[in-house]
């Protein structure tokens, strides 16, 4: 796999911090941190700056036509950071090795009890490339179809709600659409139905 350095046009050298050093100073369940000895562009300056090392996610934008609407099949959880409730796309940590659309498919039926014929990738982005190293995927389903139930895991409790598409449009940046990467989500769907026919 390419690192960014590797990819990086040359007239933008000028801007890049090389890393001489790196320490380990907290690990979790879900993430490490480490703190990053970082030397300047232009050789002048050594700090120090924490990252928070994380595996890759994924997130799905399902949509369903039922009736003559369109839906996106959105899930409504506590969550813990914020305190309060949000409803969002299902989506999740990548397990060891997983594939990022094979995870989109399983958080889709883990969470939502539905499967999708047709997924397609849309995007991927750095939640904040500030301070984390990870990326998220982001995934289009369609073509669903209902399983028997939701598998959630044992921490999980999760509501599955069908969502007219227009009602999230017009209410995103509001609660409880609280979640960051829902509207950066709804960027690449939109961008999708741009392109795609």
């Amino acid at each position: 796999m390419n690192t960014p350095l590797q990819n990086m046009p040359n007239n933008y050298e000028r801007l890049v911090w090389r890393e001489e050093d790196r320490k380990n100073v907290y690990t979790c369940r879900i993430f490490s941190i480490h703190e990053s000895m970082c030397r300047s562009p232009d050789k002048k300056h050594r700090s120090v700056f924490t990252v928070l090392d994380a595996t890759d996610w994924a997130m799905v934008v399902p949509v369903l036509e039922k009736d003559g609407q369109r839906f996106f099949v959105m899930v409504r959880q506590w969550r813990h950071g914020a305190r309060e409730l949000s409803l969002e796309f299902p989506g999740g940590v990548l397990e060891a090795g997983e594939d990022p659309t094979q995870a989109s498919l399983r958080e889709l039926e883990e969470e939502t009890a539905y499967t999708a014929k047709k997924i397609t990738k849309i995007g991927e982005m750095s939640p904040n490339p500030a301070i984390m190293n990870n990326y998220i995927h982001f995934f289009l389903a369609e073509e669903l179809s209902l399983l028997s139930s939701q598998r959630l895991d044992e921490d999980e409790y999760v509501d599955m709600e069908l969502v007219p598409i227009e009602k999230v449009m017009e209410n995103i940046g509001k609660k409880p659409y609280i979640h960051a990467l829902v509207g950066t989500a709804l960027a690449l769907w939109r961008q999708n139905q741009e392109t795609i026919p």
